[in-house]
């Protein structure tokens, strides 16, 4: 949720008071790709209840598994405004594919932010735009997905509602 001047550029030098922001690392793709995914990932956050309306109190936030060492892979919801999201991050260049995480809900949950998408710099490989929750117990959940996970990237799911 925070920002110091320029870092939405990725630019690579302390912003200085005296000068002007690098908008024209604008002109590279892989600044521009930062750039789009910082607005995108801003207004997932706005649209998105569950990951703003209880920042405040504990129960806005549960995690799924912080353990997993094995794969260095971090999950967690979001809860709040009447919806509940699924977060997914791999700390790790090598892809998890058919990764299985823990759902609060069966039904069909659509992914809402992938920072593997090639407008960001990505390879835009890892498509979870539509993915199936199974009523197989995961993670401490009634349910779960499996999602493609891509490298050094994280992926945002939320339910669509029936």
């Amino acid at each position: 949720k925070l920002l110091f001047m320029g870092q939405e550029l990725a630019q690579p030098w302390e912003w200085q008071h005296q000068g002007q922001l690098g908008w024209q690392l604008l002109d590279e793709p892989a600044h521009r790709g930062v750039y789009r995914l910082i607005a995108d990932l801003n207004a997932v956050y706005r649209a998105r209840p569950a990951l703003h309306h209880t920042d405040f109190h504990g129960d806005g936030f549960r995690w799924l598994r912080w353990d997993d060492s094995d794969n260095s892979v971090l999950t967690f919801l979001r809860i709040g405004g009447g919806e509940t999201v699924i977060v997914a991050l791999n700390f790790t260049p090598v892809p998890r594919p058919d990764y299985r995480i823990g759902a609060p809900q069966t039904g069909q949950y659509e992914e809402v932010l992938n920072s593997d998408r090639d407008v960001y710099g990505g390879t835009g490989q890892f498509d979870n735009s539509s993915v199936q929750a199974e009523a197989v117990a995961w993670m401490d959940q009634p349910a779960s997905v499996s999602v493609d996970l891509p490298p050094l990237g994280g992926v945002v799911l939320a339910r669509i509602p029936d």
